[in-house]
């Protein structure tokens, strides 16, 4: 599990002639709340919890960067708009946990916001250029190169809008920076059964499912229905999922949609979402491992 934060209980007093409460923590530490503290930091593998010194101690070449990358965007009116952004910074949070001892993995902080014009049509959904998203990837990449010893990078990304762009930038990101990166899409990771009966594309059963097990508590409940109408199938198998061609389709078509997501929300369960997580973290496992071994073939950089 993630370490939990500790920290001690202070008595409050207030100044003298000031009526401001003061901490009076300076020496009321016990050795406990000390051992407890030491032991809370050596087990964080989150890259702000180090401090600068601590950095070229704990860090090394083969270490690996965990960066979660979301999307701001619509999910219907059932999920927040935060979605993609909760469910990659979650699963990287597990997967560092469940790995990063035996791997050496280390989280960076999220990039929240990513490529979402298909649902730039409904209010809150934000969404950057693709040369402003590339931008910040590289400037990331050449400052993580930079400032850290880790040359590995695994980017947990929670939004299918941001791969087609992530998977050619990764080769630039090696070629310019000498830095071996892959990306994990969970929802094609999962060797789960979702036993969907239909297209699951945006907001729909897997996606629900797995906010159902991470933030129940975000989860519109009341708001999820079957649609009133079917999507046009042949349309989301054309326009969508072939392989074949590749179309700037949109969640404002009614051809696919009347609410914005696509697929069967209503059969979620928090069950299949915890099968989901419990799948993408294991099955990262093989992933980082690859990684490894691509960085040991790498061709050193010219």
């Amino acid at each position: 599990m993630h370490a939990s934060r500790i920290y001690p209980t202070c008595e409050s007093r207030e100044r003298p002639n000031s009526g401001i409460p003061e901490l009076g923590c300076g020496n009321r530490f016990s050795e406990k709340d000390m051992r407890q503290l030491n032991e809370s930091r050596a087990a964080s593998r989150s890259l702000g919890d180090l401090t600068s010194p601590e950095v070229s101690r704990r860090l090394q070449d083969a270490s690996i960067l965990c960066l979660p990358m979301g999307a701001i965007e619509q999910h219907g009116a059932h999920l927040p708009l935060n979605t993609d952004a909760i469910v990659a910074e979650e699963l990287t949070r597990r997967i560092v946990a469940r790995w990063g001892d035996e791997l050496d993995l280390w989280q960076l902080p999220m990039i929240s916001i990513g490529l979402s014009r298909e649902h730039d049509w409904a209010p809150g959904t934000l969404s950057l250029t693709i040369q402003s998203f590339v931008a910040l990837l590289r400037d990331m990449a050449r400052d993580l190169v930079r400032a850290l010893p880790a040359r590995n990078l695994a980017i947990i990304n929670g939004h299918g809008g941001n791969r087609g762009v992530l998977d050619n930038l990764i080769h630039e990101l090696r070629g310019d920076f000498a830095l071996n990166a892959c990306v994990i899409h969970p929802f094609d990771l999962s060797k789960a059964d979702t036993r969907a009966t239909g297209p699951d594309v945006h907001g729909g059963k897997s996606e629900t499912s797995v906010m159902l097990a991470l933030a129940p508590h975000l989860v519109r409940r009341e708001l999820i229905a079957p649609p009133a109408r079917p999507p046009d199938g042949a349309a989301i198998a054309a326009l969508v999922f072939d392989r074949g061609v590749s179309f700037p389709w949109r969640t404002d078509d009614p051809r696919l949609t009347a609410s914005g997501a696509i697929g069967e929300a209503h059969a979620a369960s928090a069950e299949l979402g915890q099968a989901i997580i419990d799948s993408v973290v294991e099955e990262s496992g093989g992933v980082l491992r690859r990684l490894l071994e691509n960085q040991r073939s790498m061709a050193p950089k010219r």
